[in-house]
């Protein structure tokens, strides 16, 4: 709080601009303070949660059952879209969320970056509908066949791991392609205009482009990832508020049941969403099966081998413990 201002000056129309300036600032923040203030004073409790809208957390956003759950216990729901994992791991880290679901690697590079996070639970395997589109036309019957050609990928995404793994199952590396990175959407247009070989991709993108775009899947991830789903929060957020978290837990867990055993008022639901034709939405969902787990010390081993390889190939900076953001470990079998 500002509480005196020393002129030494001359009142200069200059220091006039300044002063006026100066004292709009000041009563914008004590502005900002009495908002908060009363937000606290009503005993408002607010949950932050990301989500994207071809994953788990949109369908539970959908069956609305959580925001109820939570509005017994006091806390109002605010949910915010983002495009990717990375997007919202960077909220996540500023602050602006409490929790949020992204894929495999997102997590590894915000922690590689400094941050805080903490998993929570995993999502079930999704590696079906992961992996490496060609053109059905296409000379690139094998992994081996990928030598020399352009293979597009999102840097820093699951298919980065698995474009990775696929090259090292035969023989070959990052150095025998001409890795072209791109996103999603600009992916799928250098795909169809011939512009890459290959497209290392994951679900709703592959099922769409084998329906719509002559394209058919080399590989998918099996043997070569888990491809898994993680929630995460805040270490803040995880550390205090224990009793939401398992809430949030329950209700993603219940949400999941629903998606495996309703696929058709799923593919209604997310075609809407995605604004996406039914054919390519069904095959997406047809190929996964939703889910949510304790997190083992089999499934951070499985992140471990990740952050591990990335930090050998200099994609990450350091090295880091997988194990030290998990909220807690429990041993698997």
């Amino acid at each position: 709080m500002i509480q005196r201002i020393v002129i030494t000056v001359k009142k200069t129309n200059k220091f006039m601009v300044m002063l006026a300036c100066l004292l709009a600032f000041s009563l914008f923040m004590t502005g900002c303070g009495n908002s908060s203030s009363k937000s606290e004073k009503d005993g408002e409790k607010i949950v932050r949660i990301g989500y994207q809208k071809n994953g788990p957390l949109y369908i539970v956003k959908s069956l609305g059952s959580l925001d109820e759950k939570l509005k017994e216990k006091g806390y109002k729901v605010e949910w915010k879209e983002f495009q990717d994992g990375p997007a919202l791991l960077e909220a996540l880290n500023a602050g602006s969320i409490d929790f949020g679901r992204t894929g495999n690697t997102p997590p590894i590079f915000s922690q590689a970056s400094g941050s805080d996070l903490r998993y929570v639970a995993a999502g079930t395997s999704k590696y079906e509908g992961s992996g490496i589109l060609v053109q059905n036309d296409s000379s690139i019957q094998t992994l081996n066949d990928l030598k020399g050609k352009k293979v597009a990928f999102s840097k820093g995404s699951s298919a980065h791991y698995l474009i990775i793994m696929a090259l090292e199952k035969a023989g070959l590396s990052l150095d025998d392609i001409e890795p072209v990175y791109l996103t999603p959407g600009n992916a799928r247009i250098a795909f169809e205009q011939g512009q890459v070989d290959a497209w290392a991709v994951w679900d709703p993108y592959t099922s769409s482009t084998e329906v719509n775009a002559n394209a058919r899947l080399l590989v998918n991830g099996e043997g070569l990832t888990t491809d898994r789903d993680f929630f995460v929060a805040s270490k803040e957020f995880a550390n205090d508020h224990q009793e939401v978290i398992d809430t949030l837990l329950k209700e993603i867990s219940d949400s999941m049941d629903w998606a495996n055993n309703n696929h058709q008022d799923l593919i209604n639901l997310l075609s809407k969403a995605l604004k996406m034709d039914t054919e390519s939405v069904t095959k997406a969902v047809e190929r996964r099966v939703y889910g949510v787990e304790e997190i083992t010390n089999e499934i951070v081993g499985e992140q471990q081998e990740i952050a591990d390889l990335f930090y050998k190939l200099d994609i990450i900076p350091k090295k880091i413990s997988v194990e030290e953001a998990v909220m807690e470990v429990k041993n698997g079998e």
